[in-house]
């Protein structure tokens, strides 16, 4: 049995929270979060649910529902809930000895050696309530499994008043019948199917399930899990991020796109974007992959289409990037299409350290200069106030935000101003 605390923390309906906090007027009524494109519903609130709006449900499908019931519907603004994703960590680091970002609404943290772990996350849950206006619920156990089937609990049951312990056995033989298979976290629908047919229903079933039986069925994944779940750790956290494999720009259009010259605008903005997100995470690419496809929903014919573009050197270089982009898009396109999304993804990547430079193509030190100025004026003044003219201007394809909120944290000329 593990002598490990775990706590997984995240925020309650957390996109819908965001957008509370800066607009109390929305405090128990029915809020949603669309995605890009303002497609379908990416975050509901309890009051929401309620009238039935299901998780991915289209907006068009929903929006006389809404309209009808009092739904205030917003357009995503990752900007703002990146912000206070990262306000939120601020709090945990200060809280724990460690600290796992797994997403931007969740993280582990390390209770191990907290003398009463429950009271800490207690007043954690306070602080952070109190701090950045977002509600939470922390999950405690041995491992992270269980910190993770506690958080949930802790969600569902309002008697544990946001805060569920599963560090104790008796805590879990109590609490751990009332958690579904299905909501057990690493448990999909397939292996949840397969389970059931054995008779393995609840949380507590998993827990007594022989990790033999557990291997066959779901292979090792499946033996990890029971015995994390009967308190032996398989999983530390990850507190440095693993390395990455790949940077992606994807993005649905506005409108359908039918002229090559807009393409090459949307994948040159596109390659713009993943130039930063290299140098933002000190990576190089040795290779770009270019997509762009029509919707399988819409009328008329249908094509999908990719091509890669492999650079001489490692580059990060934005206007090095553009220009392979813009080429790909070239050799890829055919017109009499309705495209409807296109894509930049940056393959085998390295660190500068690693990327091996000859003579011939070591990087002149004005671009990097220009790159390093690039970077900072759009720090300064915003995304996109500095990027190549190949991206474009007014760019009728862009995505639709019609409902979007303010950068309130992130922006001078949008934040809230109160006056007496």
């Amino acid at each position: 049995m593990s002598d490990r605390v775990f706590a997984l923390s995240d925020g309650n309906s957390f996109y819908c929270s965001c957008e509370r906090v800066f607009d109390p007027r929305l405090e128990g009524r029915p809020v949603i979060v669309l995605s890009n494109n303002d497609g379908c519903a990416v975050a509901r609130t309890p009051e929401a649910k309620a009238l039935g709006i299901e998780m991915g449900a289209p907006w068009f499908k929903i929006r006389k529902l809404c309209e009808a019931n009092g739904v205030v519907a917003r357009s995503s603004n990752y900007v703002l809930y990146g912000d206070m994703s990262r306000r939120m960590n601020e709090i945990y680091r200060a809280h724990a000895q460690d600290v796992e970002v797994y997403s931007i609404d969740e993280s582990f943290l390390d209770f191990t050696g907290i003398v009463e772990p429950a009271a800490h996350a207690r007043a954690m849950r306070h602080t952070v309530r109190q701090w950045t206006g977002i509600p939470t619920c922390v999950g405690l156990g041995p491992t992270r499994v269980l910190a993770k089937a506690a958080n949930h609990l802790a969600k569902k049951r309002p008697v544990l008043d946001g805060v569920c312990d599963l560090t104790s056995a008796g805590a879990r033989d109590a609490l751990l019948p009332q958690l579904a298979i299905e909501d057990v976290w690493g448990v999909g629908r397939a292996s949840a199917g397969k389970l059931r047919a054995i008779g393995v229903n609840t949380a507590a079933d998993l827990r007594g399930l022989d990790a033999r039986v557990a291997r066959q069925l779901l292979t090792v994944t499946g033996e990890r899990l029971v015995r994390e779940m009967n308190g032996v750790l398989c999983q530390e956290l990850e507190i440095e991020p693993p390395g990455r494999k790949g940077i992606a720009v994807t993005r649905s259009f506005g409108a359908p796109i039918t002229r090559l010259d807009e393409m090459l605008e949307a994948t040159a903005l596109y390659a713009t974007r993943a130039g930063e997100k290299l140098r933002r995470h000190g990576m190089l690419a040795h290779q770009m992959q270019v997509f762009f496809h029509t919707s399988r929903f819409a009328d008329g014919p249908g094509r999908s289409v990719s091509g890669v573009a492999t650079m001489l050197e490692a580059t990060s270089d934005t206007l090095e990037l553009v220009r392979a982009a813009s080429a790909a898009t070239r050799r890829l396109w055919q017109p009499g299409y309705r495209y409807a999304k296109a894509g930049i993804i940056m393959e085998d990547l390295v660190t500068p350290a690693q990327a091996p430079r000859s003579l011939l193509t070591l990087m002149d030190p004005r671009r990097e200069a220009l790159m390093t100025a690039m970077d900072a004026v759009n720090s300064r003044f915003g995304r996109g106030a500095l990027s190549p003219a190949q991206s474009g201007v007014r760019r009728a394809w862009a995505v639709r935000a019609d409902m979007r909120s303010p950068a309130y944290t992130t922006r001078l000329s949008e934040t809230p101003i109160a006056t007496a």
